[in-house]
C-alpha cells in the first residue's frame, strides 16, 4: 500500500483479512511523498488469483495508491496490479523474470489504434507496460522514513 489516507488504514487492512482469510494487522508509517497519508507492506501466500481478489477488494477506494504482486507458480503465471485515484488499475502477466507479457491480440489491437487514432505506437506500447502507472507510484515506492527495511544477502 503506497498510499492510504488514516481513516482508510483500518478498512484496507479488513479487506485485505476478507481475501486472506485470516486476522491482518499491517504497520503503517507516514507517507512522505503525501502528506496526511500512511503506507505500509506485507507480504501474503496465496493460491494462484488471490493478486486479482487482493486488487479486487482495495480498488473501490478512490484514495489509494496500491500494487499487488504475484510471483508465478507451476500453474499459474505471475500478476501485476498497479491502481492510482487517477488512472485507475493496471494489470499485467509477468513471466518468471518479472517481464510483463504482452499477449499479441493486446500488441495488434495497439497497432491498430496507432494507425487510425490520434496516437502513436510508442506511447501506445507504454500503455500496455504500465509506465503511467510506474511514472505516477515511482515517488510513493521509496520507503519513507521510519521504514522497514528488509536486507537481502545472498550466500555463496
Amino acid at each position: 500500500m503506497h498510499s492510504a489516507p488514516r481513516a482508510l488504514c483500518p478498512h484496507v487492512e479488513w479487506a485485505v483479512a476478507g481475501v486472506l482469510g485470516t486476522r491482518v494487522s499491517l504497520d503503517w508509517i507516514r507517507q512522505p511523498a503525501a502528506p496526511g497519508t500512511w503506507r505500509s507492506e506485507f507480504s501474503w501466500q496465496g493460491q494462484a488469483g488471490t493478486a486479482s481478489k487482493l486488487a479486487s477488494a482495495l480498488r473501490g477506494w478512490q484514495m489509494l495508491r496500491f500494487e499487488v504482486t504475484s510471483e508465478p507458480c507451476p500453474t499459474a503465471e505471475g500478476e501485476r496490479y498497479s491502481c492510482t485515484p487517477d488512472l485507475g488499475i493496471f494489470h499485467a502477466v509477468t513471466g518468471i523474470h518479472g517481464d510483463i507479457l504482452i499477449p499479441e491480440d493486446r500488441l495488434r489491437a495497439a497497432l491498430v489504434r496507432s494507425r487510425t487514432e490520434d496516437t502513436d505506437l510508442e506511447s501506445e506500447i507504454a500503455k500496455l507496460l504500465g509506465k503511467p502507472w510506474d511514472d505516477e507510484l515511482e515517488p510513493f515506492r521509496y520507503a519513507g522514513e521510519g521504514a522497514p527495511v528488509r536486507w537481502l544477502h545472498q550466500v555463496v
